[in-house]
């Protein structure tokens, strides 16, 4: 890694932690031209919960971990796509010269808002085994199926605790609601790409197209396009780094 370039900032999604980005971080050295940080979101992995959860306290809560006043590129997945739109709105005092959101959820109906308040009220389950624990985060990040239950992922999605497995996320983030894509494309002072996989069922391509005119559709890939195939984000990474 170098000092010189632009910063690569990578968000993950909500329910997930930063070891999602390993792959893509596998493809960094020699080709993006500056360093990169993967920080756990607030209240996934290794970090401490937040009294309250939003998009704004939540990209505080990153802008923290960016220091030195260099200029950054954010990749966004999903939640941390909307993280990525807030922090180039500049209110957070990042410099950020482009920013990427891949795989936001753009649209969400009443219910799909009032189930994820009902999932942030549930208190947090206790599991009886490891496997056990591993699923329900593997589910609850949209990564069954895409990594195994030995992944580095998923050793900092669960612990052991006295009276059994615990999933290393805080149930209160699901509250977080959802986004005003359009609100957050106007107060932009960077450039941003909308991106989503070919079947991601969470962001259809007409959902991008419906708030920006120059979408990027990843073919063959759905919601975890990042995990799925990481060489594939390259022409966003250029495209970004061009930008900065």
């Amino acid at each position: 890694m170098t000092d010189e370039g632009p910063l690569l900032l990578l968000l993950h999604g909500l329910g997930a932690n930063r070891h999602v980005w390993r792959g893509l971080e596998e493809q960094l050295p020699g080709r993006w031209p500056g360093d990169w940080l993967a920080p756990d979101l607030p209240g996934h992995g290794e970090a401490p919960p937040l009294r309250t959860y939003s998009f704004g306290s939540l990209a505080a809560e990153v802008a923290e971990a960016v220091t030195g006043g260099r200029r950054v590129v954010v990749l966004g997945h999903s939640l941390g796509g909307v993280i990525a739109l807030t922090l180039a709105s500049g209110w957070f005092r990042v410099p950020v010269a482009a920013a990427c959101g891949l795989g936001i959820k753009l649209r969400w109906s009443p219910g799909e808002l009032a189930k994820a308040a009902e999932v942030a009220a549930r208190p947090a389950r206790v599991f009886g085994t490891r496997a056990e624990a591993a699923q329900r985060w593997l589910r609850g990040a949209g990564l069954d199926g895409l990594v195994g239950e030995d992944s580095p992922a998923v050793g900092a999605g669960v612990t052991e605790a006295e009276d059994g497995w615990r999933l290393m996320v805080d149930q209160r983030a699901f509250a977080v609601g959802g986004p005003d894509p359009a609100g957050l494309l106007a107060a932009s002072r960077a450039e941003v790409v909308l991106a989503a996989g070919e079947h991601d069922p969470m962001c259809p391509a007409e959902h991008l197209r419906d708030v920006t005119a120059d979408p990027v559709v990843l073919r063959g890939l759905g919601h975890n396009a990042h995990v799925e195939d990481p060489a594939a984000l390259w022409p966003l990474l250029d495209r970004l780094a061009a930008a900065a």
